[in-house]
């Protein structure tokens, strides 16, 4: 693919972590306000609450798909800078290096959420 889709890509990453951090922050921080419009979702911080939100399959398919957004967006960001200071016969090493630490984040990041969905 060309640069530029990668780009794009990036873009919608953060279109979609916007979207992503506002649902986060709509039910976990604003329950207080939600409640004063009407919306009561009871105490969303309680550990009863995050043990059930922990097994939820919506849940895991969120956090998921944040992790691998916020991974995509950070890592392509930190590697366009790093390709500015890269000699160019060094740029393939560079973007394989920040691929395969993505990756293993990835896996990490996976293994912890689905330990948790699964108990």
């Amino acid at each position: 693919m060309r640069e530029s889709q990668w780009w794009l890509i990036s873009l919608g990453a953060a279109a979609l972590m916007v979207l992503l951090l506002t649902v986060h922050m709509g039910l976990m921080h604003l329950a207080g306000l939600l409640r004063a419009a009407g919306v009561d979702l009871g105490d969303v911080r309680s550990f009863a609450a995050v043990m059930a939100r922990g097994r939820s399959a919506v849940q895991l398919i969120f956090y998921l798909l944040f992790l691998a957004a916020a991974l995509y967006h950070g890592l392509y960001g930190l590697r366009s800078v790093l390709l500015e200071v890269t000699p160019p016969r060094r740029q393939g090493l560079l973007s394989g290096l920040v691929l395969l630490a993505g990756l293993a984040a990835f896996a990490y990041g996976t293994y912890v959420t689905v330990r948790t969905f699964t108990g």
